[in-house]
Parts: C-alpha cells; sequence; structure tokens
C-alpha cells in the first residue's frame, strides 16, 4: 500500500495511490474522509503505530496502552504517544513516508502551521 492523504475542501481524505484511478471519473476511491488526523506513535523511536480520525486513534492508544500495561510494559505503554489536528497535509504524509519522521515532527509541533490553511493549492490534485 502506498497510502497518502490529501487536503480537499477543508477535509483530509487517505488514498491508496496503488489502487488504479476510475475510468469513469479519473479519480481514486478514498479509503477514509476526516476533518482531522491523528497519528500514534512511539516517541522514543517515531515508528507509526496507526493514522485516522481521531477519535478512533485515541480510543487504539487508550486499548493498547492498557494491553502493555496488563503485561508489565509500563515503559512501552508509557511510550505511545498521539498527535492529532489540522496538520499540513506534507507532514503529515512524510510522517507515514519517512521512518522515524512522527518523532522530529512531534518536537517541533508547536511551531507547525495549521493545515487546513497552509498550501492547500497543491494539495489538491
Amino acid at each position: 500500500m502506498d497510502l497518502q492523504y490529501q487536503l480537499k475542501s477543508g477535509s483530509y481524505y487517505l488514498y491508496d495511490m496503488g489502487d488504479a484511478p476510475s475510468v469513469a471519473t479519473g479519480e481514486r476511491r478514498w479509503r477514509l474522509k476526516t476533518d482531522n488526523v491523528a497519528i500514534a506513535f512511539d516517541a522514543s523511536t517515531g515508528t507509526v503505530h496507526q493514522h485516522g480520525s481521531p477519535a478512533r486513534i485515541q480510543s487504539w492508544a487508550l486499548g493498547a496502552r492498557r494491553r502493555l500495561r496488563a503485561e508489565g510494559a509500563q515503559a512501552a505503554a508509557n511510550d505511545i504517544v498521539v498527535v492529532s489536528g489540522p496538520l499540513p497535509v506534507e507532514e503529515i504524509n512524510n510522517c507515514l513516508r519517512i521512518a522515524g519522521y512522527t518523532r522530529r515532527l512531534f518536537r517541533r509541533l508547536a511551531t507547525v502551521p495549521h493545515g487546513k490553511y497552509v498550501h492547500t493549492a497543491h494539495t489538491t490534485h
């Protein structure tokens, strides 16, 4: 899978770029549409575990932390971090493409611009 988010009309759409575009419309079928994107990852390594709508990702993270703590893996449970919001689509896609990128994004999160108002013109291919 070659997953990529695109920003269209104020919503994030997730596509698998490996899917063939429709013959009729020329568009790929989207796999997710959400107002904001959340990413769950390990703070120590930047490894992405899950991404998608914030409610689903927060729920996944709570369950994963609970399971890890039940197994006695307190440090691993505490290492799971979720970031969400209107992130720039380029940053989200870098998190999916580049190993460890999410950790770098997390460190500079306070300076990352609002994603729905920056560079939206060229992200709607």
